[in-house]
């Protein structure tokens, strides 16, 4: 009986649990206070707005899981974005051909993260940041900062409204990225060796493992997402700018560090990232329906603020879980025994 009570508090007290609880009462909060929450139409605007950040957030999970970390990731969107609009307006490209080479660029420029970190070896948060500016610097040169590109071809922004079984095409994106990483972090070798990298570089080269090779392909596939993210992001906003997916890599990396995930590498899973997702989603939503907020005009800073501290928490509780699991140790190591009753 005590083994049974203590592996449901083991279950309870899972991180993965945890966050699905704040999301419970997320969801409680705002279907009690916030103007027309609970409607099919918002449902389908906070799947439609969050699949990119999903996207990203995604691919950012083995990324963080190895060690490493890509800051470049929303930069990398908006210079892809821009890039379509270049493609199909400036040189008249048709819109599958230019897909095909947007999708093409993003791939290499995860492919340059890669090379500069695990051929060169240098940290991946300088790296990252680097091309952070890079990335969104040729964006904003190319449109000279100002340079909107619309009027696409009506097929692809269809994309943008489409539904297939009722549920909006962004979802399906959203739901095979989940697919394919669930598959490759938690049902192959490879991704197990992702856990091993954060673990310990050292020891996994010891064990016959190409390091550098098994931590180049997290960043190849975070820099292909950025460019399908850029392609739907452009589709449902209907337009390229170079501001795509500004602070995008900042939501992303939030929504995987509430997943469970450890900034520090060596655990993860997909199903927490997507707790992660869904919770910044639904903040991120419902704040601004609250008439108070709404009056204020104060919503997309509130929730800023609201994610910050969500962070800020699921960094930290790690650390307060190991202090009070240490008093808990020392009290009972100290407690005195109970007194023996003498016979008579």
């Amino acid at each position: 009986m005590a083994h049974a009570n203590r592996s449901l508090k083991n279950i309870l007290l899972r991180h993965e649990v945890l966050l699905l609880l704040v999301l419970g009462c997320e969801i409680a909060y705002f279907l009690g206070f916030a103007r027309n929450f609970g409607t099919a139409d918002n449902l389908t605007n906070i799947i439609r707005h969050s699949a990119e950040i999903g996207l990203l957030a995604l691919a950012m999970m083995p990324v963080i899981v190895t060690g490493g970390i890509d800051l470049s990731i929303g930069s990398l969107m908006g210079l892809c974005a821009v890039l379509f609009g270049v493609l199909t307006h400036d040189a008249h490209m048709a819109t599958l051909p230019a897909a095909a080479v947007t999708l093409a660029v993003g791939l290499a420029a995860g492919a340059f993260n890669a090379l500069l970190i695990t051929a060169l070896r240098l940290p991946p948060l300088i790296v990252t940041l680097g091309t952070y500016s890079l990335f969104r610097g040729l964006a904003e040169a190319v449109t000279q900062g100002t340079k909107t590109y619309r009027d696409f071809d009506p097929s692809f922004l269809s994309l943008g409204e489409a539904r297939w079984l009722g549920v909006p095409f962004q979802a399906w994106c959203l739901i095979g990225g989940a697919l394919f990483y669930g598959v490759l972090v938690h049902a192959t070798t490879l991704g197990r060796s992702f856990r091993s990298i954060g673990f310990s570089p050292e020891g996994t080269r010891y064990a016959g493992i190409s390091v550098q090779k098994r931590t180049a392909l997290p960043y190849l596939l975070s820099g292909l997402v950025a460019a399908v993210a850029a392609l739907l992001f452009t589709a449902r906003l209907r337009q390229a700018r170079a501001d795509a997916g500004t602070g995008y890599e900042l939501l992303a990396i939030t929504a995987v560090v509430l997943g469970g995930t450890s900034i520090f590498g060596g655990t993860g899973s997909v199903y927490g990232t997507l707790a992660g997702i869904a919770a910044i989603a639904v903040l991120n939503n419902g704040i601004g329906r609250v008439p108070l907020v709404l009056k204020a005009g104060i919503g997309s800073e509130l929730a800023a603020l609201c994610t910050g501290a969500l962070l800020l928490i699921a960094l930290a509780a790690p650390g307060i879980g190991r202090i009070l699991s240490n008093l808990g140790q020392r009290r009972a190591a100290g407690a005195p025994s109970a007194p023996k009753l003498e016979k008579n």
